[in-house]
């Protein structure tokens, strides 16, 4: 059958930038996680474990189908969060929820805990990304005994442990929005901070279409120099490079943590043919789309239907 004919927009086939990530929308994405946790399930992780598969996994922009609370214990590095950059250190609490964009540095200092939960409407949870500096040791306290709960239930096993982990998870909830609620409202955001988080929602929307830049500033009613010129200013990126990361980071993600066939990957992030595809893994990745799936450590394919 011969294969239709397709543009590959000239920001996909660059050489990869450093410090990339990688991320691509789906109807059901793919759990950014090397784990085999039950990932319907409410469970703990570290930083660590997030990472054991490559530092990738949390230092490329993407975005994920579940909500995370970090809670952030020793070290001090940067963060892309809904299109800003900032930086954090010890004793901060991050918050993304499902569906926003963000990347995180994860150096050998760093550590920290990680609540996964489902967005499935059983933990009510705020709405919007939220980073909180704990200076009081009392709350920093109760934040680390809530995540000992959960782990202890976890690690315990014990009867109603599905009820335990929301009842736990609801107290997560409630810790976060009263400090959310002392920090008071966010400074209003000035018209570049505006203008990028309006494109990181259309990204987690359209990234994996193939739209051209051209296209996201019209939709967003600026010019595609105008669009980069403030994505460099808040994140620190070309607007081009964070939708590349974002490709980059799905098609790794389909490649070594499910096993939907690699054509199939192509189509689903928007490549005309697995020959496309192949040529973009091999530009950002040095290698083809089956010689990465063959570097997925054994135990880690963990297909999400």
């Amino acid at each position: 059958m011969a294969e239709k004919s397709v543009h590959i927009p000239s920001f996909l086939t660059r050489p990869p930038q450093t410090g990339g990530s990688q991320g691509i929308h789906r109807e059901k994405p793919v759990s950014a996680e090397p784990s085999t946790a039950d990932h319907s399930a409410i469970h703990v992780m570290t930083l660590a474990q997030m990472t054991l598969d490559g530092a990738w996994h949390l230092e490329q922009l993407h975005m994920r189908d579940h909500h995370l609370l970090i809670w952030i214990t020793r070290g001090q590095g940067r963060l892309l969060l809904h299109g800003l950059r900032r930086g954090f250190g010890a004793h901060n609490a991050i918050f993304i929820p499902a569906g926003k964009l963000f990347a995180m540095d994860t150096g050998r200092h760093i550590q920290g805990q990680v609540l996964v939960v489902p967005a499935d409407g059983r933990v009510q949870l705020p709405d919007r990304t939220q980073q909180l500096r704990m200076q009081d040791g009392l709350a920093q306290a109760e934040l680390t005994g809530l995540f000992d709960d959960v782990r202890r239930e976890i690690h315990e096993n014990r009867s109603f442990l599905a009820e335990a982990l929301i009842a736990e998870a609801s107290l997560m909830s409630i810790w976060l929005r009263r400090q959310m609620q002392l920090v008071g409202a966010a400074p209003r955001a000035t018209a570049a901070e505006r203008i990028v988080r309006r494109y990181c929602d259309l990204l987690a929307d359209s990234f994996h279409t193939g739209k051209s830049m051209a296209s996201y500033a019209d939709e967003l009613e600026i010019t595609p120099t105008h669009l980069t010129r403030v994505c460099r200013q808040c994140a620190g990126m070309t607007a081009a490079d964070m939708l590349t990361q974002m490709i980059q980071h799905e098609s790794r993600m389909l490649l070594k943590h499910s096993d939907m066939p690699i054509n199939e990957i192509a189509s689903e992030l928007g490549f005309g043919s697995a020959a496309y595809f192949s040529r973009f893994s091999q530009q950002h990745f040095g290698a083809s789309p089956s010689q990465i799936r063959k570097e997925s450590p054994k135990g880690f394919l963990t297909a999400q239907k």
